[in-house]
């Protein structure tokens, strides 16, 4: 911090002494992150990894806080860090020397920026939002200590190689394996306003995944990962043979399920599903960059103090929150990579829409951030998502909500309606020149019959929408909320989040068939156990 504090110093002196046009804002960050990992399947190592790196990322803000080189021009963001490696050891003359070039070539990128910006500004017609390009922030001094890396290594490849050995031993699984990954991530933060920050977090996940093709060349996988704050933490043995029995099986059924048809009715998401529902459909959409891109749909920009939910839902952002009903969460962090504390926001209340995430960068109504801007080294900061908490005021009972499944099929004179038990992923587009739509990929999902068959297993079902139709359709939710830990791509990188939200009963979905191949399964058998393989 005194190397960074010091180079920013003197360099942003010398800028706006000599420079033209000069800065009138700089911060350098640095992500330092250590890396363990172990993997192993059928009993024996795959990998065994240890890395160590640092990368410096520079924020230069060459004009005015009402106009300067980061304004959006025709929908693009500006990108001028590059996430630059440094080196580890605390080297005074070596960290000073890639502060100074890299602040000279962000420097010359955005000066260039500037005034490509400006003539942008005579040509085109004036955006709807005036708010400006920066706010003000709090001057924050802090350092709080990161727990070291605790990871033992011989210990989880004796694990791994007990554990892996007959995980993916079934007829039709063609590959299986288990990861353990455990990290330290500290962030050094200083800017021209005077912050001084250093923090960060320790992680862990232990990922079970099994692969398969089914006889008409679809290929299938099922997976789970089980996260924690420290690998210490990771659940137990029976935890985590539990969670493996669970994959394998699901995967065997899969290939002996049928593939579902085109189909639209009522539906049922679990608790998780449910979780990235929503982070797909309705969080990337209440991003605050997303409101002030005149390329982005900006679904949800005019809504303000209007009712975009059922009143029964609420929907909160808490990157405070470090675990939930003895589950780790994933997406807390003290401070935003604008140096911004971590704060919670209520985005809707009872239906209503309150607000956006926020960056540095304002909205109309929306003066200052809230502690949302993120980003991946090496990525230009936006607002982005933390952890999502859903809460709702219409809760029932599971059984009860099985019920209402049943009672809707019959108003609709549906044969079925579906049951998603467990997702994938999702991916949505914003964008104006596409289509206000959303894909939710599903692990898992079931038939619910209307007369009393037991449930069915199909498998290659993908949920599609647009999401003003799909809030809608939302009728009720579960009593019991249900956690979905994972990682998100977005224009600023990868960044840790998760979900929270109670099942929910929606009375229409629709889902599509899922791409799938044309090759066949593997025309040589597998080896034989006693030949050494599986």
């Amino acid at each position: 911090m005194e190397i960074l504090s010091s180079e920013l110093e003197r360099n942003f002196a010398a800028l706006k002494a000599k420079a033209d046009p000069p800065p009138y804002f700089l911060a350098y960050a640095v992500t330092e992150q250590e890396v363990e990992s172990v993997s192993a399947s059928l009993g024996s190592l795959n990998s065994r990894n240890r890395s160590q790196r640092r990368n410096l990322d520079i924020t230069m803000r060459v004009g005015s806080p009402q106009l300067d080189n980061y304004r959006r021009v025709r929908g693009d963001l500006p990108q001028f860090t590059a996430g630059a490696p440094i080196t580890i050891d605390d080297s005074p003359d070596a960290i000073k020397r890639r502060l100074w070039s890299e602040t000279d070539r962000v420097y010359r990128l955005a000066s260039q920026r500037l005034l490509n910006v400006k003539t942008n500004q005579q040509v085109q017609v004036e955006t709807k939002d005036d708010a400006g390009d920066f706010s003000t922030a709090e001057k924050v001094v802090a350092v709080s200590a990161v727990p070291p890396l605790k990871f033992k290594a011989e210990e989880w490849q004796t694990k791994l190689r007990k554990w892996s050995a007959d995980f993916g031993a079934k007829p039709g699984i063609l590959s299986a394996s288990i990861t353990v990954v455990a990290q330290r991530e500290t962030k050094t933060f200083v800017n021209s306003e005077g912050t001084r920050l250093q923090h960060g977090r320790t992680f862990a996940r232990l990922i079970f995944g099994a692969q398969a093709k089914a006889a008409d060349g679809m290929d299938l996988a099922t997976s789970e990962i089980l996260d924690a704050e420290d690998a210490s933490r990771l659940p137990d043995e029976k935890t985590v043979k539990a969670a493996m029995a669970k994959v394998e099986r699901d995967l065997v059924n899969l290939l002996a399920a049928p593939v579902v048809e085109p189909f639209v009715g009522p539906a049922i998401l679990s608790g998780r599903a449910s979780g990235v529902f929503f982070h797909e459909i309705f969080g990337h959409r209440i991003e605050g960059h997303r409101q002030k891109d005149e390329s982005d749909g900006q679904t949800f920009a005019k809504s303000v103090g209007t009712k975009i939910l059922p009143e029964f839902l609420s929907v909160t952002f808490d990157a405070t929150k470090r675990s939930l009903d003895g589950t780790d969460l994933n997406g807390w962090y003290e401070y935003d990579d604008e140096g911004v504390k971590a704060r919670p926001v209520s985005i809707v209340d009872k239906g209503i829409l309150r607000g956006f995430l926020l960056s540095r960068s304002p909205l109309t109504g929306f003066p200052g951030s809230n502690g949302h801007g993120r980003r991946q080294a090496g990525r230009e900061i936006v607002p982005r998502q933390s952890n999502l908490i859903v809460q709702s005021a219409n809760q029932v009972k599971t059984s009860e909500l099985r019920a209402l499944l049943l009672a809707e099929l019959k108003k609709q004179n549906k044969p079925y309606g579906l049951y998603f038990e467990k997702v994938d992923s999702g991916y949505t587009t914003t964008g104006r020149r596409g289509l206000q739509a959303f894909t939710v990929v599903p692990q898992i999902v079931y038939r619910v019959y209307a007369d009393g068959r037991p449930d069915e297993l199909v498998r290659g079902a993908d949920i599609v929408g647009t999401p003003l139709t799909a809030f809608a359709k939302i009728a009720a939710t579960s009593d019991k909320n249900e956690i979905f830990n994972g990682v998100c791509g977005a224009e600023s990188g990868s960044v840790p989040v998760s979900a929270t939200s109670p099942a929910i009963f929606v009375s229409e979905v629709e889902i599509q068939k899922k791409e799938r191949s044309q090759d066949r399964p593997p025309i040589l058998p597998p080896p034989t156990v006693s030949q050494g393989g599986f």
